[in-house]
């Protein structure tokens, strides 16, 4: 039978948790690690008042869980997002393995976002073991491709947004604690650039250059940056070309852009879709589309963070909201349910070779989540 710890939020007894999964290795494109882990993720519901669902994998990604309790579903509740999905390759953990130095806890994937995801699935087992049922039903998703912006998790996201009054979305908190409750949109573009090849030494007149029209294209790319409407474009990847005295006929890019709004979406996508050549016998086509959109700031948005604000200052602590230039799965269910990101644990280094929670930040950030499960409604 289960039943409540002697110190419920024991951060001794979560940081085994979290090792455990973080000594799982679980890249992206590694699904049948992620499958481990998901495995691993479902055992640790089987004693409590929940149910499992596992959803397949596809198109070279790992399972996906779906955890419900086992009241409250006939209604909207709350929805948890989490993935387990990481940037690091498989034998990182070599480089990085686990281990602890003063407050901070050190391995891939900790600080983002494994450290977080355990964090509420402890809370939501410690519910449990208390024998409270919340007085909202809740569902913990668990993704894993969100890395590469969940292109096989996105409309199973969105329909678990869709049942939901709230979401609690937990990626790692920002600058010493902050949460976050508003996230810039993300859009992805690939620029190929047709042009004419020619002898450049002999008939370079024949030629029409696919990489000089690309430097075109990258100027007008570039002239759309506009930090005082949040709105950044980057040419991030450029190739082309075969020989120092070919005039190439091929050339290729990758564009990522971040927009505040969904009025700034609106406005740049079809524009860079759109490009054209400015060089006779060039061609220009672009693909792509906004992969995330912005996570906007809402009234319900707001108050949900007044309400964890509050719950913070019970339990002890001053709890700061932030705006962040990165896209989650919060910015999914954002734009029709009240979602709050960065609920996860504090610490640094995120894709880095240094990647560390706090552990000082275990008590009151899993706390934080048992008193939204306790209070949500």
């Amino acid at each position: 039978m289960l039943t409540a710890s002697a110190r419920p939020f024991d951060p001794r007894i979560v940081l085994d948790g979290i090792r455990r999964w973080v000594e799982i290795e679980t890249p992206t494109d590694a699904p049948d690690q992620v499958n481990k882990l998901a495995a691993m993720v479902a055992d640790g519901y089987r004693d409590l008042p929940a149910t499992i669902e596992r959803v397949a994998g596809r198109s070279g990604c790992g399972d996906h869980i779906v955890a419900r309790s086992s009241w409250g579903q006939q209604q909207p509740g709350i929805l948890v997002l989490s993935h387990l999905d990481t940037v690091h390759p498989l034998g990182f953990i070599e480089r990085l393995p686990f281990h602890v130095e003063g407050d901070s806890a050190f391995g891939p994937g900790i600080y983002d976002m494994k450290g977080g995801a355990y964090l509420a699935f402890h809370a939501f087992r410690e519910l449990c073991a208390s024998g409270e049922t919340s007085p909202l039903g809740i569902t913990h998703l668990y993704v894993s491709d969100e890395e590469i912006g969940s292109p096989t998790s996105r409309a199973l996201i969105e329909a678990e947004g869709h049942k939901a009054k709230y979401v609690l979305v937990t990626e790692p908190a920002r600058d010493g604690g902050k949460i976050v409750t508003s996230r810039k949109g993300v859009a992805r573009f690939e620029v190929f650039i047709k042009g004419v090849p020619s002898h450049a030494g002999t008939r370079p007149e024949d030629g029409r250059s696919a990489i000089r029209e690309l430097g075109n294209v990258i100027q007008t790319l570039e002239a759309m940056n506009d930090l005082a409407r949040g709105v950044t474009v980057n040419v991030g990847v450029v190739k082309g070309g075969t020989k120092p005295n070919v005039i190439p006929e091929e050339a290729y890019a990758e564009v990522d852009m971040r927009v505040a709004t969904i009025a700034n979406a609106d406005e740049l996508v079809p524009k860079i879709l759109n490009l054209t050549s400015n060089t006779e016998g060039v061609s220009v086509k672009v693909t792509g589309e906004l992969n995330r959109p912005p996570f906007e700031k809402s009234s319900a948005g707001t108050a949900l963070f007044e309400h964890a604000k509050k719950l913070a200052a019970e339990i002890g602590f001053e709890l700061h909201d932030s705006y962040s230039g990165g896209g989650s799965d919060g910015n999914f269910t954002a734009p029709f349910a009240a979602t709050l990101d960065g609920l996860g644990v504090d610490g640094q280094g995120a894709h880095t070779h240094y990647e560390q929670m706090y552990i000082s930040s275990i008590e009151p950030r899993t706390r934080l989540l048992h008193r939204l499960y306790q209070t949500l409604r």
